[in-house]
This record gives C-alpha cells, structure tokens and sequence, in this order.
C-alpha cells in the first residue's frame, strides 16, 4: 500500500526532487566559432561599444560575451521527446505494431532579450548561415549546424542528467512583440531548433560537453 511515508523515503532515497528551474544549456554557435567573429564587430563599433560602456561605468571586459551568457539568458527549454513510429502487421490472430523508425521532438528555447539585442542579434546571424535570404541560397549543412548540450541539474547545481543535440540548427526565430501598453514588460526572444539526433548523457559526459562547448567558443 502506498502511503505518504512511502513517497517521502523514495524521494529521500532517490536525493530529492528534481526542479524544472535548475538547468543550463551550452552551444557553440557556427557563426562564433573564434574570439574574433564571436565579437562580431568592425573596429568603429568596437571603439563605439568601449565608449558607451565607459559612460555607464562598466569594465571593458563586458562587451566580450561570456560562454555562460547564453545559459544564463535562458529562461526556459525543453529536453526532448523522442516518439517511435510503427506500421501495423497483421499476425495469425491479431494485427500487432513493427517499429521501423523514430521522430525527434524539435527543441524550443526562450531568452530574456538585453538592451544589445545580443541573442537576437546571434541568431538572426546564425540563420543567415543556415539560408542566405539575399541570394536566395542554402548553406552547407557543415557549415551552419553544431551540438547543444541540455542539463539537469540538482539542488547544489550539479549535472544529474543531459541530452547532446547533434547537427542543431535554428528552424524558427520568432517575432518580438512592440506595445506601448506593456511598459514593464521583459523582451524575450523564442527559438525552434532541429537535430539530427540526440544522444542521453550521463553525468561525466555531459560534464565534458559542456567544458567543451565553452572551449571551442572562446576558441581554446
């Protein structure tokens, strides 16, 4: 019979409860793959941004995105769901389900939007690469795709669990709404990946993808 004391010593036993606000995500965008092009900016704006920051009393060093930047901006996502697909058979005396493939859930992702437009700005870049609207032209898919670790984490903010997205890319940057009735209201940016795959992690692996991923970005 199960009783309340059941749960709670399962639960205890388990470490706890796992909680949806207890993640971090990691990617290396195509578009940022060195210091230079992760900075993205011509010398002017680059003198441009020391200036304003100057004025604002902040550090140099801030105009430099972080690798935790993007995890930390965002404010929610999804690990995915994976369905397998079947075709029915007919047996000798019932009709019976036969795997043959498998369809991925795409990924949503949702960001806070800061004053610089930084993650718009990322993706709308990283899209161009996927499909070049001016020549009306696709990229190569080696070009514009990498991986993107999802984690689980627990109470002291350690990887129980995490998923590596293999060949990601964005399908859909959504719109961002302008109201002048919303005065106190936070700009967030919604974005769709695709994959090829993705593969569960235990914790010393996804520990290492994410210390990969923010390698590759500061280009280490």
């Amino acid at each position: 019979m199960n009783s309340i004391d059941n749960l709670k010593a399962v639960i205890a036993k388990k470490g706890g409860v796992a909680m949806q606000n207890r993640f971090q995500v990691f990617f290396q965008p195509p578009t940022a793959n060195s210091m230079k092009s992760l900075l993205n900016k011509d010398p002017k704006s680059l003198v441009g941004d020391l200036a304003k920051n100057a004025l604002a009393g902040g550090s140099p060093a801030n105009i430099i995105p972080d690798p935790r930047d993007i995890s930390i901006l965002c404010e929610s996502v999804n690990l995915p769901g994976r369905q397998i697909t079947t075709i029915d058979y007919q047996a000798e005396r019932q009709s019976i389900k036969i795997p043959y493939s498998a369809i991925n859930e795409d990924v949503t992702m949702s960001f806070i939007l800061t004053n610089d437009f930084y993650m718009k700005k990322m993706f709308d870049a990283w899209q161009s690469g996927v499909f070049d609207m001016q020549n009306y032209r696709a990229g190569y898919k080696k070009d514009f795709t990498t991986d993107v670790v999802i984690q689980q984490l627990n109470q002291q903010n350690i990887p129980i669990y995490g998923v590596r997205l293999e060949g990601a890319f964005p399908v859909t940057v959504s719109s961002i709404n302008l109201d002048n009735n919303s005065e106190n209201t936070i700009q967030k940016l919604s974005v769709t990946l695709s994959y090829e795959n993705y593969v569960p992690e235990d914790i010393l692996d996804t520990i290492k993808s994410a210390v990969s991923s923010a390698g590759a970005t500061l280009g280490i």
